[in-house]
C-alpha cells in the first residue's frame, strides 16, 4: 500500500519465527560470516532448529507498534503497549535514499528489548545506476554502521515493487533491473562484513494477480524472508482473499518464511472478527510474522483509520487474538 510519506517512521507488530531471529544464517552455499551477535528477545527459542534460510521456530510472538514520530521517540509506543498490553519487541522505519543508517534509534529499540527493521527505499535514483555501482558510496557506509551497530538488524529494499506507484516499481523500471540492484545490495553488505543483517523481500498482495511475482525474485541465495503487504478495507475481507493467491505464488518458487509486513484491519461492520481471524490465519499459516500499521490515513483511496486505540471494541479483539493466537 502506498504511504503517505516517503521517509515515515514506524514502529510493527511483527511475529517473528526464528531461532534467532534476526541473526542472518546465509541459505546453504551463500557467502556470510557469524553475526557479531545473535542475542534475541526474551521469549524467543534459541535452541530450534536452523534451516537453509536462517530461520527457525520463536517460542512466543515478538509484537511492536506504528510509531508516526521520529526516530528515538518511544511515545506513541508505550501509549499503544499501555492500551493493548502488547510489549513491543520490533521497531520499523521507512529509509530515504542516502539517508544514513539510525544507529541512535537502533540502540533506544535495542534498550527496550527490540529490534529495528528498515525498509529502504530507491527514491530519487534509478535501479540501473544502483546495479551499476554508482550508489556504492553509500551502501558501503550504510553496511559498515549497521555492522558496527553489532546487533541483529532486518533490512528490506524496494517494497512493493510489483505495485506501480513507487518509480521502482511495476510500470517504471523492470524486474530485472529490480533484481540486479538488490543482489548488487546485498553483496555490498557481505562483502563489509554486516553479516548481521537479515533481508526481507517484500510484495504488495493486491497487485500478485496482475504481475506474476516470480519475475522480482532475486533468488533463494539473495533473501531470507519474504514479506507480503496486505490490508482488509471491506467487511467481507478474510486472510484467504488478501493474503492465500499471493503466498501460494511465492510457494510455487520459494520456501522462505512468510512475514505479513504490513497490515491492518480498517473500520468495517465486522471489524473484530477479522482482527481474530486475521491473527487465527496467522497462527493456522505458519506465518513468521505480522505487522499492525497503527495509523489513519487520509488520502484518495487510502481514507481509513487503522489504528486500535480509538476503538475500544477493536483493541479488547486484538488482546484476546492475541493472547488465543500469539501467545501473548
Amino acid at each position: 500500500m502506498r504511504k503517505l510519506a516517503g521517509s515515515a517512521v514506524l514502529t510493527t507488530l511483527l511475529l517473528a519465527g526464528c531461532a534467532s531471529p534476526l541473526a542472518w544464517v546465509p541459505p546453504a552455499g551463500a557467502p556470510g560470516a557469524t553475526p557479531a551477535d545473535t542475542s534475541v528477545p526474551a521469549g524467543v527459542n534459541t535452541s530450534a532448529p536452523v534451516g537453509a534460510t536462517g530461520v527457525g521456530t520463536p517460542s512466543s510472538a515478538l509484537p511492536g507498534v506504528y510509531e508516526q514520530d521520529a526516530p528515538g521517540s518511544w511515545t506513541l509506543t508505550s501509549e499503544f503497549a499501555s492500551q493493548t498490553g502488547i510489549t513491543p519487541k520490533i521497531v520499523l522505519y521507512y529509509s530515504a535514499w542516502k539517508e544514513p543508517f539510525k544507529t541512535a534509534f537502533a540502540q533506544t529499540a535495542l534498550s527496550h528489548g527490540a529490534y529495528v527493521l528498515v525498509q529502504l527505499q530507491p527514491d530519487g535514483v534509478t535501479l540501473s545506476s544502483i546495479a551499476a555501482g554508482q550508489s556504492d558510496g553509500y551502501l558501503r557506509s550504510y553496511a559498515l554502521a549497521v555492522r558496527e551497530f553489532g546487533h541483529p538488524v532486518i533490512l528490506s529494499f524496494g517494497h512493493e515493487m510489483n505495485g506501480n506507484w513507487y518509480s521502482w516499481g511495476l510500470g517504471h523500471a523492470s524486474p530485472s533491473s529490480f533484481v540486479a540492484a538488490w543482489r548488487h545490495i546485498v553483496q555490498i553488505f557481505r562483502e563489509e562484513g554486516a553479516s548481521n543483517a537479515t533481508w526481507v523481500w517484500t510484495v504488495n498482495s493486491t497487485n500478485a494477480a496482475n504481475a506474476p511475482l516470480q519475475q522480482w525474485w532475486p533468488g533463494a541465495q539473495w533473501v531470507n524472508w519474504v514479506g507480503i503487504d496486505g490490508y482488509y478495507y471491506r467487511s467481507t475481507d478474510s486472510f484467504e482473499s488478501v493474503f492465500g493467491e499471493t503466498i501460494a505464488q511465492i510457494r510455487t518458487f520459494s520456501n522462505a518464511p512468510v512475514l505479513i509486513a504490513e497490515t491492518a484491519v480498517g473500520v468495517t461492520y465486522d471489524r473484530e472478527s477479522q482482527i481474530d481471524a486475521l491473527l487465527a490465519g496467522v497462527h493456522a499459516d505458519h506465518i513468521v510474522g505480522v505487522v499492525w500499521f497503527d495509523k489513519g490515513q487520509n488520502a484518495g483511496i487510502y481514507h481509513q483509520d487503522w489504528r486500535l486505540e480509538d476503538d475500544p471494541a477493536a483493541v479488547a479483539a486484538f488482546k484476546s487474538a492475541a493472547q488465543t493466537y500469539l501467545g501473548q
